[in-house]
């Protein structure tokens, strides 16, 4: 299932934009791998830890695997600018 047919869930928890990156983005995904999202917030979104773990859970069931969810902030520095260059927008 996709990610931008997830409408409803995406704007539950005011989601701007949703970016596929790590080695499914570099098509080196394995049955092992688990789904790296880069999710950027609406700027007025009040999104706390309970709702980022809350989404991160139901991305989870969605998809039918493990998702790694990391917001553009949350990034190390060092690679941040290879994550934005390599990341596949999904929603």
């Amino acid at each position: 299932m996709k990610l931008s047919q997830q409408r409803h869930l995406l704007k539950n928890y005011h989601v701007k934009s949703i970016s596929l990156f790590g080695s499914f983005a570099r098509d080196e995904g394995t049955s092992d791998s688990d789904v790296d999202l880069l999710v950027e917030f609406e700027p007025t979104a009040r999104i706390g830890m309970f709702e980022f773990i809350r989404l991160r859970r139901e991305l989870s069931q969605v998809l039918g695997c493990d998702v790694d969810l990391a917001t553009p902030e949350s990034l190390h520095k060092n690679m941040k600018t290879d994550i934005l260059k390599g990341a596949i927008r999904a929603a």
